[in-house]
Parts: structure tokens; C-alpha cells; sequence
């Protein structure tokens, strides 16, 4: 069986000035999907990567291509209303009410009352907020997760194929983080997505892509599937990353035994 093609391909991309660019030659393509995690250290240009995607940013030198098209021919506008875009601040409008806020993109593409109204109760219950009772409430009035779900379901609501993430999960509590992850995962599965998701939680990275992808000092140092991850010897920073999610195990196995 052939591989799936490729929805977002880097092509010896280059991004910043002087001698240490940002992004300096970042070649990487993403399978229709596929859930990519890119972890690396702050300032490692891992959001700039995403922004690339949707042309939040334009590359210096080389090519983004989404589904084969390279992103600088493609309309902006019409490029970001066909990719989901979730970060951790959510940034719900604040006097738009949750079903409101969802709307936003189906909107500004001209769906028709009834398809919209039908798409925001699809997307409560798929986030798990189906029960009614949140629908008219403004985002002051939730909780960070319930937050949270509102802004995956609104990054939803048009249809996308690819779903941009960056620390999307990063301000919430453990617990909630955790089940918002897992039910993450269960959509991309469901839905037939493209993810890339930008953590620097390396567990996080590990449990729930398919493949991860380590960007330090500009440069993709490692690249592969989580459990080839875990047995990448190569480069001294990938060692670090995955000592700790070790390190953690072992601590916790040693509270188990006292």
C-alpha cells in the first residue's frame, strides 16, 4: 500500500535573518491523517512553523504547500477558513455567546441559519458540552476547559481537514488536560483529520501522536514515530527530552513500592 500523499509539506524552509534564522532549512511533510506533535525548546521556532501553515507568516526562503498548493499563490483568507486553528489563550470573543462564538467561520462562509444552528449542536456534543445548558452563555462564564472545548469546537465548526494546535492544552489543570487530550485524539480519529500540534510536554507528545518531530536551534534533529523515539540515541537534546517522561515513571514506580 502506498503512503497517504502529503496535506502539509516544508520545503527547505527557511525563516529570520542573520546567522541563526529562526528556521534555517526545515524540510517535513505531514500525511493526510497523520497526528504530528512538534516539541522542541522555547524560542525553537515551533510556533512560527504553524503560522507558516496558514500564512499567519511567509517564509524567507523555500515552500509551504498545503493538499500540493503553495500557500504564498493561495488566498489568506480563504486558506485560514479551511484550517482549524486552536492555542492555548482560546481567544473566545467576549461578548459573543458560546454558540455565537462557534458560528463565527460558517458565517463568514454564508452557510444558512438552520445548517449553522444544526453544526453548533453537532460540535457541543462532540466536544462533550451537548447537554444545552452552556449554548447561551458568555465565555466569562466558563470554566478553562469548558473554554477550552468551546475554542476546539469553534476551530471546528467549518469543516477543516487540517487542525493547527499550539499548547492547547497547556494552561489547564491535569485532569482536564488529560481527558481533553484523550477526547482530542478520539476526533482526530473519528473525523478524519490532519493534526499538527505544537507541546512542550514530551509525554503529551508521546501518548497521543502518531509521529513526533524535535525542532532545536532551527533544525529538525529528530523525526519518527513515538516508540522510535524513545530509542533515538543521536542528538544529546532528544536524549534530555526523553529522560524526563523516564525519570517521572521511575519516581512514581518508586512512591508505588513505599
Amino acid at each position: 500500500m502506498s503512503p497517504a500523499p502529503a496535506a502539509i509539506a516544508f520545503e527547505n524552509v527557511t525563516y529570520g535573518d542573520g546567522a541563526a534564522p529562526v528556521l534555517n532549512g526545515v524540510s517535513l511533510a505531514v500525511r493526510q491523517r497523520e497526528f504530528l506533535a512538534i516539541v522542541g525548546p522555547s524560542g525553537a521556532g515551533k510556533t512560527t512553523l504553524l503560522r507558516l501553515i496558514n500564512r499567519l507568516a511567509d517564509p524567507g526562503s523555500g515552500t509551504v504547500r498545503v493538499h500540493g498548493e503553495d500557500v504564498q499563490t493561495a488566498d489568506a483568507i480563504a486558506l485560514r477558513r479551511r484550517i482549524g486553528y486552536v492555542f492555548q489563550s482560546i481567544g473566545l470573543f467576549p461578548h459573543m455567546t458560546v454558540a455565537e462564538n462557534i458560528a463565527i467561520t460558517p458565517k463568514l462562509l454564508g452557510w444558512d441559519g438552520a445548517r449553522i444552528a444544526a453544526r453548533v449542536d453537532e460540535l457541543l456534543a462532540l466536544v462533550r458540552l451537548g447537554d444545552g445548558r452552556l449554548r447561551e452563555r458568555f465565555p466569562s462564564e466558563l470554566s478553562g476547559g469548558e473554554g477550552q472545548r468551546v475554542g476546539l469546537a469553534r476551530a471546528l465548526a467549518a469543516e477543516p481537514a487540517i487542525m493547527l494546535m499550539d499548547e492547547p492544552f497547556g494552561a489547564l489543570d491535569p485532569l482536564t488536560r488529560d481527558g481533553l487530550g484523550e477526547d482530542y485524539r478520539r476526533l482526530h480519529t473519528e473525523l478524519g483529520l490532519t493534526t499538527v500540534m505544537i507541546t512542550h510536554d514530551m509525554l503529551e507528545a508521546l501518548l497521543l501522536a502518531d509521529r513526533v518531530a524535535v525542532l532545536h536551534g532551527g533544525r529538525i534533529v529528530a523525526d519518527g514515530s513515538p516508540q522510535a523515539l524513545m530509542h533515538e540515541t543521536q542528538h544529546d537534546y532528544v536524549r534530555e527530552l526523553m529522560a524526563a517522561p523516564r525519570r517521572q515513571a521511575e519516581r512514581f514506580r518508586a512512591l508505588e513500592r513505599k
